[in-house]
């Protein structure tokens, strides 16, 4: 086994460990991998969508993606500076982005595009909120800053694409919770 065989199967090793008892690291890691899933779905929707608010929201997803790609070459550099190890192959974004892709999606009408767009943000943001917390837990301080502003890239995301649909910024997305009427 050569040495590059041998740092590599210590870095799988590692990241199994990681992912089944979540350092903040491995959550960046996730995050990561769903930027660039989102990268490819944001383009998916910018080259496909169709109707009367076609170039609005075109130009909408062309500042997304821009966003996107800004926050995902950020955070791999704030994973570097971590001492992690950041995810760096196709085969790694698939197995660790927990947004799904659909070949379908393409002739989705320019609502259903929207509206799985802002859903991504939002499952995006459940990743995001729990590495802010292990980063914090852990002492990351730099770490949880970048999170924290990604969140709020992700907040703004969110709140502009509910805008084409008609809806306040989380109407749809966060679930209501049902106890606060109970006496």
């Amino acid at each position: 086994m050569t040495d590059v065989d041998a740092k590599y199967e210590a870095e799988l090793k590692q990241a199994d460990v990681d992912h089944h008892k979540p350092t903040a690291g491995a959550m960046t890691g996730h995050i990561l991998s769903n930027l660039v899933v989102n990268n490819v779905k944001l383009h998916q929707a910018q080259w496909y969508v169709k109707g009367l608010q076609a170039f609005q929201i075109s130009d909408l997803f062309k500042s997304l993606i821009e966003q996107t790609r800004q926050d995902y070459d950020e955070l791999g550099l704030v994973l570097l500076d971590e001492n992690e190890i950041a995810p760096s192959t196709v085969a790694e974004y698939t197995k660790y982005s927990m947004l799904e892709e659909n070949g379908r999606n393409k002739y989705l009408t320019a609502e259903e595009l929207v509206d799985i767009a802002a859903h991504d943000y939002n499952t995006q943001n459940l990743f995001v909120d729990r590495a802010i917390k292990l980063a914090e837990k852990e002492s990351r301080p730099a770490m949880a800053a970048f999170l924290t502003a990604l969140r709020g890239h992700n907040n703004q995301a969110i709140r502009q694409l509910q805008a084409l649909l008609g809806k306040t910024a989380w109407e749809g997305l966060v679930e209501e919770d049902d106890d606060d009427d109970e006496d």
